[in-house]
């Protein structure tokens, strides 16, 4: 199974790449942005990103409140069905 976190807490990358992604050594980036959705709410910011590093595609969503607190959930691309599921069932009942 895919770690998004793995790249960032001393997992091997594969593919040879520091971290994934091909980025060079001195570079802080893990992994490429493929696409980014941000979401205005009343007192948060709501940031969608698709990306992809040496492990695969995974998806982050990160929050940032009014104060400024962040914060950030990761999962592997192939689990976006079922979180879409679930949200169209909170959705009905609502």
């Amino acid at each position: 199974m895919f770690d998004p976190m793995s790249e960032l807490t001393g997992g091997a990358p594969q593919g040879g790449a520091p971290f994934g992604g091909g980025a060079p050594a001195g570079n802080r980036q893990y992994a490429d942005e493929i696409h980014s959705v941000t979401i205005h709410a009343r007192q948060r910011t709501f940031y969608i990103d698709l990306k992809q590093s040496g492990n695969g595609k995974f998806l982050k969503i990160s929050e940032k409140s009014r104060g400024g607190r962040k914060t950030t959930i990761m999962f592997d691309s192939e689990d976006l069905d079922p979180i879409i599921a679930a949200l169209q069932e909170m959705k009905t009942k609502l």
